[in-house]
């Protein structure tokens, strides 16, 4: 079976695995971060934080995909795409200075937002050049790599704060964002090159209930 994958899909993929793989290294210690350094940190302000930034990106998530499929051409995907996860890659810089919940509060709004908008322009464009006759081997080939690297990530993450702290760890999911921003550089031309067309100018809410 090959595994071939065209360029804009294969760094689509690469970008995904390196940021998700910086976040990977956060994700298992976050709580103990807020209950540590956090002044007034609890489990419920883990709690708070944590239904912030789930909160905030379902709520953008539909938004964003209607704007963005009202707009011809994918340049508005791409901006998003890239925008979106630079704010992303930032937000782990954020934490190394925080020291209330509502700084931390704030952080998780900023970077669910920028959530939102990256996947809303990585999916539309992942799912239009998606080769035809492989939707699942590729759909499968992002999972895994998430999958793999988020998990891989969270040994090195555990190992990396218990010996020398948080801040090694901030710093590195924050250079792993930001190279997975890069990656998406490089394929700028090949995406933004590919005209589009939309099928309708305006969102009908009607059609979702009626079906």
């Amino acid at each position: 079976m090959q595994l071939f994958v065209n360029r804009v899909i294969k760094y689509l993929i690469l970008s995904d695995l390196i940021f998700y793989m910086g976040w990977g290294l956060l994700t298992p210690v976050f709580a103990i971060f807020i209950i540590e350094k956090i002044n007034g940190g609890t489990p419920l302000v883990v709690g708070i934080a944590t239904s912030i930034y789930w909160i905030v990106i379902s709520v953008l998530r539909i938004p964003f995909g209607i704007f963005l499929d009202k707009r011809a051409g994918e340049r508005d995907d791409y901006a998003f795409m890239v925008s979106g996860l630079l704010l992303g890659a930032i937000i782990p810089f954020g934490y190394l200075y925080s020291t209330w919940p509502w700084q931390l509060y704030f952080l998780q709004a900023v970077y669910a937002l920028g959530m939102a908008m990256s996947l809303a322009g990585w999916s539309a464009i992942f799912t239009r050049k998606i080769d035809k006759g492989r939707e699942a081997t590729e759909w499968s080939l992002s999972a895994t790599g998430y999958s793999l690297g988020t998990g891989i990530a969270g040994v090195v993450g555990g190992y990396t704060v218990g010996r020398f702290g948080f801040e090694p760890v901030f710093m590195a999911v924050g250079i792993l964002g930001i190279v997975g921003v890069l990656l998406l550089l490089v394929v700028r031309q090949d995406i933004l090159k590919t005209p589009r067309t939309i099928s309708s100018q305006y969102f009908n809410w009607k059609e979702i209930f009626n079906r």
